[in-house]
């Protein structure tokens, strides 16, 4: 029987895995921490590691895990900046990764971190949860049918976004290189410049290509937006610049800051700094903007949907290697 240590695994997610592996029949180990060069030991000795987003796959776990009977890798992600893929042909590893999941998990977040930010409800919420139910004039809002929302990205995630937007009641415009015919029945297309420039909430859901999109969302970008525009992001975070996000919200220009994805994030998600400092200043400031900053520690697939799909997705792989020496999803 296959052995697959899976790394990073919630405690919520444990039955998911169990019921799932069913029809699979692996021998599952799981392991709360995601793999770092502490824990790579608990992998000794399998063919197979199932990782995430923020696990160290890095080239030092990778020897050690191959010299000790690794054969596969499985990222249940659909990035894999994580994963040394280098490393991981130089030593004849199969990797493969997740090709998609359920794009409603992260559009759902999406909506919920734009209509938060539009209805002021975080900042509605802190006050009566301090017994202030006075109703200021910051509470205040547009209805959401008399609203623009530009979407960056059209793809699945975007498309979804789109629809639940359009759903209710607002324009939804957008941008993309490739405009296919589903979205053309749901967004009107326009140029960058002019989704950016006519947006009361642009939704960015575009992927991160470097080299040519980091930063893009930057003080130039900030300044084209409309007074008062709310950004959301849950893309990646490379695609963003903190700092001029931070100087847009101080400024007044931007009205709201939703984020999923923060360019290194792994020096604060998954972590709890609870009665600690944050020693990166432009993590601790954009904190420090709530409830005008809305940060999500990167759980936009954390639903029942989407992890069904990443973790089947996942052990599909490691069934189709096992069966012909290959897999549609693989990357290295």
């Amino acid at each position: 029987m296959i052995k697959i240590v899976c790394y990073g695994v919630r405690p919520t997610e444990v039955p998911y895995f169990h019921e799932i592996n069913k029809k699979f029949g692996y021998d599952l180990k799981l392991v709360t921490l995601g793999l770092n060069h502490e824990n790579v030991e608990e992998a000794i000795g399998a063919e197979a590691i199932m990782v995430r987003g923020n696990c160290k796959a890095d080239g030092r776990n990778l020897e050690l895990l191959k010299a000790n009977g690794l054969q596969y890798v499985l990222t249940r992600t659909v990035g894999f900046d994580h994963v040394d893929l280098e490393a991981a042909k130089a030593l004849g590893l199969k990797v493969a990764r997740v090709p998609g999941y359920s794009p409603n998990a992260i559009s759902e977040l999406a909506v919920t971190l734009a209509m938060m930010l539009l209805r002021h409800t975080a900042y509605t919420v802190n006050r009566t949860s301090e017994k202030n139910f006075v109703v200021d004039g910051f509470m205040f809002s547009r209805e959401i049918r008399n609203c623009t929302v530009g979407i960056l990205g059209t793809g699945r995630i975007g498309l979804t976004t789109a629809k639940l937007f359009k759903g209710l009641g607002a324009k939804v415009i957008g941008f993309d290189i490739f405009q296919s015919d589903e979205a053309k029945e749901v967004v009107e297309f326009k140029s960058m410049d002019e989704v950016i420039a006519e947006s009361d909430i642009i939704s960015v859901h575009m992927p991160y290509i470097k080299g040519q999109n980091d930063h893009l969302i930057n003080d130039e970008f900030i300044a084209k937006m409309k007074q008062d525009a709310i950004l959301i992001n849950t893309a990646r975070g490379e695609v963003q610049d903190i700092d001029a996000i931070i100087r847009g919200i101080e400024s007044g220009k931007l009205g709201g800051f939703g984020t999923d994805v923060l360019q290194g994030e792994s020096e604060i998600f998954f972590k709890d700094f609870t009665g600690q400092e944050i020693s990166n200043p432009s993590f601790a400031k954009l904190v420090e903007l709530y409830p005008k900053v809305l940060v999500t520690p990167h759980m936009g697939s954390y639903t029942d949907e989407a992890l069904k799909n990443m973790i089947e997705f996942s052990l599909e792989n490691l069934k189709s290697y096992l069966a012909t020496g290959d897999c549609q999803n693989a990357i290295a």
